[in-house]
Order: C-alpha cells, then structure tokens, then sequence
C-alpha cells in the first residue's frame, strides 16, 4: 500500500515559510533501528529504490540515521553489518545514541556493562553468538569478556566512529533532543544522546528544526520546531524514516505483518 504523508493543502505562504534542505538534495532521517535489521534492510531496499531514480534527475541523496541502532530488538550484530554497508556505498551519517554510549562503554566498565544488559544490551550480545545459558550464570566480569570476544573490532571501530550532530539546510539531526536555549556549538554530548526534558515541551523556535528520535510515539510528531521519528520498533514493529525534500517532507515506513511479511508505506513510486 502506497501512502503519501505530505501536508498537501497548507498555504502558499506557509509553504514558502517551511524550513529546507538545499535545492537539488533529498534527506532521509531514519529513527531508531533498536536491532530490528528485517525492517532496518526492507527500508534500505526501498530508500535505494527511490534514490536510483532520483539519480536519473541529479538530485542528491543523503542519508541520517537518528541512532540506536542496538539493543532490545533481536539482531543488532545484523544491524551494523548492514549500516557498514550502506555506508560504504552511499553518503551516510550516523548519530551515536544512549544506547551506543552504553555499548562502547560496557567494553571497559563492569557497572555500565550491567546497566547495558538491563535495557537490551542481552539481545545485543545474543546477537553476536554469546550463549544464552552462559550469559545468565556468568559473573559480570566474565560477561565483559564474553562481549570482547563476541563482538568484531571492526564493529567496535564503525560504532565509535557515530557522530552527535548534523545539519543539513534549515534542520539540524540529533538522537535525543537539545537543550534548549544553548548554541548548537555549546551543545553537550550527554544532552544529544539522552536529553527528554525540556526539550520536548519546549514550543519555541531552535532557529533550526530538530529532527531526532529516542522518545517512542505512535506515529512521528511534527511539533514545528522539532520532528520525532522514533516509531518504536522493537516494539511496535514500525521503523520509520522522514524524508526531507525542498521545503517538503513524507515519511516512509517499514512495517511488520503476519508471519514476519514486511509491507512499506510512503514509498515514492517512479514516474
């Protein structure tokens, strides 16, 4: 089912006022993944399906992804290996989430290591092939080992390579939040990958649109100067990505069905 979520009957000068991204590129800012790769790849797939013939106009194609890759959903190693790809071959950013923060730091202290475990950082190790029986009666610190054995260099490298901001055009991509009232420039890490309060309440303007997920909802919101993309899928089954052109913006998602069918709504079909 094709769903186009464009608001179609704002008025001229509202258009004209809307934040962009600059002429002749296209954004697309996908929320968080949390280990989801089924729903994580089927978006990929549709998203390059979109770019190849956005290619055939010269437009630019670039890609945010809001963070939280890992944890909770079942295949975070699958995941990664897919993000390491894409981001081989397209322009891709990637916005270092709490809960990348938490699986970095797990690798050199036993305290966040638990913390990790308690907020879906086990499906993350069960993900790389630690044994589930093993996990459960192991002491911490043999779990810690476990994950430096589990877990590739090379993934560790890609992941601590993840980026706090980005700004393209009039919108500025975080995982969290900002707070507000702070220059971009004088922004905390702490605050990118972790902040809810003030800044969800927050009704003034940033000077520029926020987009950033982390905070579950529904479906996105769109409170004007901010946009949440975090759909929740883990558990929801619903990944979502916002799509950014000119003064435009649609969203896409990837949703799950019956007996793990994947169905895509908001994809832009070729003319």
């Amino acid at each position: 089912m094709i769903q186009y979520l464009t608001n179609m009957f704002t008025s001229s000068k509202e258009k004209k006022e809307r934040p962009r991204v600059p002429k002749g590129e296209r954004v697309y800012a996908v929320g968080d993944i949390h280990g989801c790769a089924d729903l994580f790849g089927e978006l990929i797939d549709t998203i390059e399906s979109e770019i190849a013939e956005a290619e055939t106009d010269g437009t630019i194609c670039r890609i945010v992804l809001l963070g939280d890759l890992v944890d909770r959903g079942p295949d975070s190693a699958g995941v990664i290996d897919l993000a390491r790809r894409w981001a081989k071959k397209r322009d891709v950013r990637i916005l270092c989430g709490n809960h990348e923060e938490m699986f970095l730091d797990s690798f050199e202290d036993t305290d966040t290591l638990r913390h990790f475990l308690r907020h879906g950082g086990r499906e993350t190790l069960l993900s790389y092939g630690v044994d589930r029986k093993a996990l459960v009666r192991s002491e911490i610190d043999e779990v810690q080992q476990m994950m430096l054995d589990a877990v590739p260099k090379k993934h560790r490298k890609f992941v601590s390579g993840f980026e706090d901001m980005v700004q393209i055009g009039d919108y500025v991509f975080v995982h969290a939040g900002i707070e507000p009232g702070v220059p971009m420039d004088k922004q905390k890490k702490r605050t990118l990958r972790w902040i809810r309060e003030p800044f969800l309440s927050h009704k003034k303007s940033h000077g520029l649109v926020v987009v950033h997920g982390h905070t579950i909802t529904d479906d996105v919101v769109d409170a004007g100067n901010r946009i949440g993309v975090d759909t929740g899928a883990y558990a929801s089954g619903r990944l979502t990505a916002l799509v950014l052109e000119g003064r435009k913006r649609r969203y896409i998602t990837a949703q799950a069905g019956k007996k793990g069918k994947i169905s895509v709504e908001g994809a832009k079909l070729a003319a």
